[in-house]
């Protein structure tokens, strides 16, 4: 089953836009009215969703990295910087990603782009 993404709220319309045009399953939290979440918040919700997160933010690498610590399930975070990696780039990564991961294959992990 390929992997569904959820964006953070600061990821650009770009990336998700190029995703949809390559039918990757993708909302926003903007979409899913969540843009107003603390770090922990979105991150469960994308896990109630079954979503893997996408985010340029630092702060939810401390999060992924606390419910690792503590056994919290999530159904995985994906980081890029946003300075050292273009939007071509994330648009190629997650769609790989996306379309030849499994969804277990993320559970618990953090992967970082550029792959």
């Amino acid at each position: 089953m390929p992997i569904a993404l959820y964006m953070d709220v600061h990821i650009p319309r770009a990336i998700t836009t190029g995703l949809r045009l390559l039918d990757v399953d993708v909302i926003t939290a903007q979409e899913d009215k969540a843009n107003n979440l603390s770090d922990w918040e979105l991150l469960y919700r994308a896990t109630t969703l079954q979503r893997a997160l996408f985010t340029f933010d630092d702060d939810l690498l401390t999060e992924a990295a606390h419910r690792q610590q503590k056994g919290i399930p999530f159904t995985g975070v994906i980081y890029a910087n946003a300075l050292q990696v273009s939007i071509g780039n994330c648009v190629r990564d997650l769609e790989i990603i996306a379309k030849a991961a499994e969804a277990e294959d993320l559970v618990n992990q953090v992967v970082f782009l550029p792959l």
